[in-house]
């Protein structure tokens, strides 16, 4: 009776030894079970704006951006017929003595001599009515032709002489340089004096934003260049 116990006995550990073999095969040949993961998304970074609020470049930014309209029925007269008069001094001798220092004036209201420390070219002008008045010319910032093709053509006549007359459209300048520029915007042309870019491309986009004209691709891509070296220019106030 014993015997056959023990054999049973010997059995029953040899099936549970045979068992537990089997399992351990199967669980190592069994394929991982793979855990779900969130992938991590990396946040980007934020980019702090290079431009300055209240700045020339911010108003350069809001500029519609347009090609070139057409010349077509531009002529000076579109703007008015010369130079407007306020309480008997015309607009040409009122930026005159705005710009000009150690300024002389007759009866008349006319600048008959001074000195110009020139803007555009860095040089200094003496200024005497009759003998030397070419030398210093009073330019319109934006030239007409450039803002009849961009905008000007829309606005009413009384409007065109309003801004050929504004004193923020216009600077007491040398006679050769303004010669130069001719109708050119930023693209073409600018100030050889370097210091001054910076506050000459400000003034153009404050006549502009002003007056409702857009700017091209190439004019706005000159400015944004200047600007770029002087941030925090800002808009002369008009």
């Amino acid at each position: 009776m014993a015997k056959k116990m023990s054999f049973r006995f010997r059995r029953l550990v040899g099936f549970l030894l045979s068992l537990a073999i089997l399992s351990f095969v199967i669980y190592q040949s069994a394929p991982p079970i793979e855990t779900a993961v969130e992938p991590v998304v990396e946040q980007p970074a934020k980019v702090e704006s290079s431009v300055v609020p209240g700045s020339a470049m911010e108003a350069l930014a809001a500029l519609p951006i347009k090609g070139r309209a057409p010349k077509t029925d531009y002529s000076r007269d579109q703007f008015g017929s010369g130079w407007t008069t306020i309480d008997g001094c015309d607009t040409r001798n009122i930026i005159l003595n705005r710009d000009l220092i150690d300024v002389e004036k007759n009866e008349k209201c006319e600048v008959v001599r001074g000195t110009l420390n020139d803007s555009y070219t860095g040089n200094i002008i003496i200024f005497e009515r009759g003998a030397s008045s070419s030398a210093i010319q009073i330019d319109h910032v934006v030239a007409l032709s450039d803002a009849w093709q961009k905008g000007a053509q829309s606005l009413t006549r009384d409007q065109r002489i309003a801004l050929a007359n504004d004193p923020l459209e216009l600077i007491a300048a040398d006679g050769p340089a303004n010669q130069q520029k001719s109708d050119g915007d930023a693209a073409t042309w600018l100030p050889s004096n370097k210091p001054f870019r910076c506050q000459y491309v400000a003034r153009q986009i404050a006549v502009k934003q002003k007056y409702s004209l857009w700017v091209t691709q190439a004019e706005h891509d000159a400015m944004s260049n200047i600007l770029n070296t002087c941030p925090d220019q800002v808009l002369p106030q008009p």
